[in-house]
């Protein structure tokens, strides 16, 4: 076998370029598989961690369903309230809820004005609960108390990427929001989310008396008290919100949904892709194993005076079907590890143009079994095509070929 695969290698080098066009087709398909699952397991991971949700157990709710143009409920007409948010913690499966406020709004720092968002934090308990949800800690200060009123936390970006401000926000400047002057407390540690790294956080009541909210929140999450009643916490708040606007069931003007049920709609996008790149990498593959087929069989007319030696010294028609098995299984193999080497950096690069474009952490993805599966697979297509090539030239009769 070692010899086989020797020979087979030796033989495949002399043939030089021909060698090389027969594996365009193979490693463009692997390529293309492996560039794009590992591209789509990173870009699963870049947008779970946009959602800035360390709990399972919560359920969000907000008025009018999700808007592309604003941040959530801002143009329901019908806006949730302070009474939605206290009728939601009476309810058995709620451990606690909070209403929150998102505002987009205009800061004003170092002679330069941004357009961005700010966010509530309630006082006390809730205010615990918030930090706790979206795992925030501080790189350089401290936490905003919700009775901080006057005061900032400010995401990330804000000290690391100067947001368009030309200069670094640190811990004790003033920043002016809406035109009013603000404290900042400190400095959130870097989440890997666009959203989190880029938000002003604000007492709640200052959020409220600078945008003059009038009792309406724009989200509200609610926290269950087990997992386990996870949906039917979530019908419950349904009919609760039902009766209290007064809309039938199919006509709700509002939207109760789970961190999974978000992240289960970006995995099936995510493979809905994946599934269309792999049926396009499976035509290229069909493309190179007929390549193979070509090559091989050409090469079993070009060396048939071989065959012949091969025959008339002792050579079964085992060993020369088993010499041109592995020559053609080689050729796929050979393209498998190209393939593979160019579908992982091709995965890396695309992964670290996603984490610069989002701001996020995330490590490339690689799939060690799919590679793995890669190899063999690249393999048996080499080999499966070289099958009828292969029985050609071990069928042949010695003596014929070399009068010829």
């Amino acid at each position: 076998m070692k010899d086989h695969f020797f020979l087979a290698f030796k033989n495949l080098r002399r043939r030089g370029v021909r060698s090389w066009l027969t594996l365009i087709g193979i490693f463009i398909g692997i390529a293309a598989v492996v560039a794009l699952i590992t591209l789509g397991n990173g870009l699963r991971v870049a947008a779970i961690s946009q959602f800035g949700i360390e709990s399972t157990e919560i359920i969000s709710i907000q008025a009018g369903g999700l808007n592309a143009y604003g941040p959530p409920g801002s143009f329901a007409v019908n806006k949730l309230t302070k009474d939605d948010v206290d009728a939601i913690q009476y309810l058995s499966g709620v451990e606690i809820a909070v209403g929150r406020q998102i505002k987009s709004g205009k800061l004003e720092y170092n002679d330069k004005v941004i357009f961005g968002y700010a966010t509530s934090i309630p006082e006390g308990e809730k205010g615990d609960f918030v930090y706790e949800q979206a795992g925030l800690e501080t790189e350089k200060g401290n936490l905003l108390d919700g009775g901080d009123y006057g005061k900032v936390l400010l995401g990330y970006n804000f000290f690391a990427n100067k947001v368009g401000l030309d200069r670094e926000v640190d811990v004790g400047k003033i920043v002016k929001i809406q035109d009013e002057n603000f404290k900042v407390v400190g400095i959130t540690k870097k989440k890997g989310s666009f959203l989190l790294d880029n938000i002003v956080f604000m007492a709640e009541k200052d959020i409220e008396d600078l945008f003059e909210t009038n009792g309406y929140v724009d989200i509200i999450a609610a926290k269950v008290k087990d997992k386990d009643l996870m949906d039917k916490t979530k019908e419950d708040i349904e009919d609760l919100l039902r009766k209290r606007r007064d809309v039938k069931k199919g006509e709700e003007d509002f939207e109760v949904s789970t961190p999974e049920a978000t992240l289960a709609t970006v995995n099936s996008i995510l493979l809905g892709i994946q599934i269309f790149v792999i049926l396009i990498a499976l035509i290229s593959i069909a493309v190179g194993s007929i390549g193979i087929i070509n090559t091989m069989t050409t090469s079993v007319l070009e060396r048939s005076k071989e065959i012949g030696i091969m025959k008339a010294i002792g050579a079964k028609n085992s060993d020369i079907f088993l010499q041109f098995f592995f020559e053609a299984g080689l050729l796929g193999l050979i393209g498998g590890v190209i393939g593979i080497l160019i579908g992982m950096g091709l995965g890396i690069l695309g992964t670290n143009i996603i984490n610069d474009y989002l701001g996020a952490t995330v490590a490339p993805q690689i799939n060690f079994a799919l590679v793995g599966l890669s190899l063999l697979g690249s393999f048996l297509i080499g080999s499966i095509a070289g099958v009828i090539p292969a029985l050609r030239a071990a069928n042949q009769n010695p003596v014929e070929v070399l009068r010829d």
